[in-house]
């Protein structure tokens, strides 16, 4: 474990980098290293829309800016949903459409609007349909306190979303805080204990303020790995910009002070068990033990302004 950074050209994503045809970015399995998740993103002007085929890939469609029509079709059958969405990452949760494998999908912007197709590759379509979750129903979590406070939106986790091998959620880290912590891992199949999962993370950054012209926010990733599979990511993060974790611990995710942290999780692995178990690096999970005593950040939730 280094701490220089010296994997971040192979894992770390800057916006316009992993660009493809209609979407700013686009991680699939069409990377030689990278296998079970996908991501897509594309920023779409009023009325717009983008077709995609996913024969193998089940998918969930998320509006990070703006409202978005969803139009799958599966064989014969079709169907229509309505995203509402939001403003912003930063003002609500949002609602959620989820699509099987084995279809093609046209997004469609209801105004401007940017959206996200969240992906897991799941071989052959099974007998699950294309279904909305409205933002009513997505769990909100504060995880965490003190400087570790952050929130969490999980419509797409085991326990809410019904799906093949997808987990997707997303993560607000108030200004000056940090998140995916205690460092973590996600990488070997240990019954009950741990799961394997690929993990992508999509970034964006606001002001917690008014943003300032001229801003240039940053935040921070940092990935590190074990003697047996080492990996060193440390890397500067603004939006639209992603970081792959194939393997390792991760975290911290950090907000600088003055800007409010954002990122959008897509999680999946090989293993039969849909389950988002994680362990703690054992060096640092003690930090859990301060949250007893501290309180959660007054910020969050996050939601009822513009960011």
């Amino acid at each position: 474990m280094t701490g220089a950074g010296q994997d971040n050209e192979r894992w770390v994503l800057p916006l316009g980098s992993a660009a493809a045809q209609d979407f700013s970015v686009s991680v699939t399995n069409d990377r030689d290293d990278w296998t079970h998740t996908s991501l897509r993103v594309a920023d779409l002007q009023p009325g717009r829309s983008v077709r995609i085929d996913l024969p193998t890939t089940e998918v969930v469609v998320v509006p990070l800016r703006g409202s978005v029509r969803v139009f799958s079709e599966m064989g014969a059958s079709s169907q229509t949903i309505e995203l509402a969405g939001r403003e912003s990452v930063f003002a609500a949760p949002t609602d959620v459409a989820y699509v099987p494998a084995g279809g093609r999908l046209t997004l469609t912007a209801v105004g401007d609007a940017r959206v996200a197709l969240c992906g897991a590759e799941v071989g052959e379509s099974g007998d699950r349909k294309p279904h909305h979750l409205p933002a009513s129903d997505v769990p909100v979590e504060l995880r965490g306190a003190g400087q570790a406070s952050r929130e969490v939106r999980n419509f797409g986790t085991p326990d809410v979303l019904d799906a093949d091998r997808l987990i997707a959620c997303e993560v607000l880290t108030p200004a000056g805080n940090w998140s995916s912590y205690p460092p973590h891992k996600h990488d070997e199949e240990r019954p009950g204990v741990e799961t394997e999962l690929e993990e992508i993370y999509y970034f964006e950054l606001g002001a917690s303020g008014e943003m300032r012209e001229g801003a240039d926010p940053v935040g921070y990733q940092r990935v590190y790995g074990t003697q047996e599979r080492p990996i060193d990511v440390l890397a500067e993060v603004r939006t639209g910009d992603v970081v792959l974790v194939p393997h390792g611990w991760h975290g911290p995710a950090a907000a600088p002070p003055g800007y409010d942290l954002y990122y959008l999780n897509v999680m999946a692995g090989p293993g039969a068990e849909r389950a988002w178990l994680i362990c703690d690096d054992p060096s640092h999970a003690w930090v859990r033990e301060g949250w007893e005593t501290e309180t959660m950040d007054p910020r969050l939730p996050f939601g009822g302004g513009t960011r």
